[in-house]
């Protein structure tokens, strides 16, 4: 299973919603603006979040999207499943081989506990303490 821009870049936006979650809406503008994307193609990801609710539109001159819940309820796996579909590395059926079946199954059943088990507050998280492990101090 390979995650297409629509899956990274939807953990963009809901990690940027995760980072500013309480202070108020945050508009897809600012969104791609701070992580060079387009704005337009932020649009078309933002509405089967919002369809599945993990986020929600506040409208007006200061409008833009908050995150639905804390961002330690939503999970990698939740952003991925409404963008990019089920989680399967292959198509396979019962008719297939049951060693390459099973495979597949732990497979599978690995990347959905890696996504099902990593909240935005984890990726927000790790991307702080990433930011602040690269400081360069010069004497």
């Amino acid at each position: 299973m390979k995650i297409s821009t629509k899956g990274r870049y939807g953990l963009t936006i809901m990690m940027e919603l995760a980072v500013k979650f309480g202070e108020g809406p945050t508009s897809l503008k600012s969104i791609a603006e701070k992580n060079n994307l387009s704005e337009h193609y932020l649009e078309q990801l933002i509405a089967p979040l919002r369809n599945a609710g993990l986020v929600k539109s506040v409208r007006g001159a200061y409008g833009g999207y908050i995150l639905f819940s804390e961002p330690s309820t939503i999970t990698a796996g939740d952003v991925i499943r409404v963008l990019e579909g089920p989680i399967s590395p292959v198509d396979f059926t019962e008719e297939d081989d049951p060693a390459k079946r099973d495979l597949w199954l732990r497979i599978r059943d690995g990347i959905a506990n890696a996504l099902d088990s990593t909240t935005l507050q984890d990726l927000i998280s790790f991307e702080v303490k990433s930011n602040v492990d690269n400081y360069m101090f010069y004497i």
